[in-house]
C-alpha cells in the first residue's frame, strides 16, 4: 500500500527504523542461511503482543481500508495466539511490528540480572551452531534498536495534545480488529 506524503509524516522516523532493521534482517539471514528454519508456514514465535503507539498507528495508517477486510478475523479466544496469523501465515506480514521483524535471528542485549550481554534465538533455528562464533558483526544489537523505538515513540506520544500515551504505554496489537 502507497501512503501520501501527509499521512506518512508522523511515522517517517519509525519508517526509516524500520528499514534499517529490514536491511539489516536480509544481511543476517543470508549470514546464517544454513541455520534459519523460519519459513512461511512456521508460526511457533506468532504470539498476541502489544506495541508502542507509534507502531500501532503506523500499522494502522499503513493498512488503511484494508482493516475492514481484518476485521472479519475472530480474536483468538486464548490470549497466547496472534490474531493476524491466518493459516500459519501473518496477515499483516508487510506491516508487521519490529519485534515479529527481528525474531528468530540471534539477538543481542544487555542482561538484566547483570552487566553481561545475553543472546535470544529461536529454539528451531542455531540448532548445530558453535555459541562461540555470535559476534557483534553477526548478532542483532537490541538494545540499540529498542532505546531508538523508544525515543521515536516518545516523540510521537509527545504529539497527543491530551496526553492520551505516555512514553512507556503499549497497544495490544489485537485492537487493530476491534479485539
Amino acid at each position: 500500500m502507497v501512503m501520501s506524503s501527509p499521512e506518512k509524516a508522523p511515522f517517517a522516523p519509525y519508517y526509516k527504523l524500520r528499514k534499517e532493521i529490514d536491511l539489516l534482517s536480509e544481511t543476517l539471514e543470508k549470514v546464517h542461511e544454513n541455520h534459519i528454519n523460519c519459513k512461511k508456514g512456521c508460526d511457533l514465535c506468532c504470539m498476541a503482543i502489544s506495541v508502542f503507539p507509534v507502531e500501532f498507528y503506523a500499522i494502522k495508517a499503513e493498512l488503511g481500508t484494508e482493516i475492514q477486510s481484518l476485521s472479519g478475523l475472530s480474536v483468538p479466544k486464548d490470549t497466547v495466539q496472534c490474531p493476524f496469523l491466518v493459516d500459519h501465515s501473518c496477515a499483516i506480514y508487510d506491516s508487521r511490528p519490529v519485534i515479529c521483524r527481528t525474531h528468530g535471528l540471534p539477538l543481542v542485549y544487555m542482561s538484566m540480572e547483570s552487566d553481561e550481554y545475553e543472546l535470544s534465538l529461536c529454539e528451531l533455528n542455531f540448532t548445530e551452531y558453535d555459541f562461540l562464533d555470535f559476534v557483534e558483526e553477526n548478532t542483532y544489537p537490541m538494545d540499540r534498536i529498542n532505546s531508538q523505538l523508544y525515543q521515536i515513540n516518545k516523540n510521537f506520544v509527545a504529539t497527543f495534545e491530551d496526553g492520551k500515551y505516555t512514553e512507556q504505554d503499549r497497544i495490544p496489537l489485537k485492537e487493530l480488529i476491534g479485539g
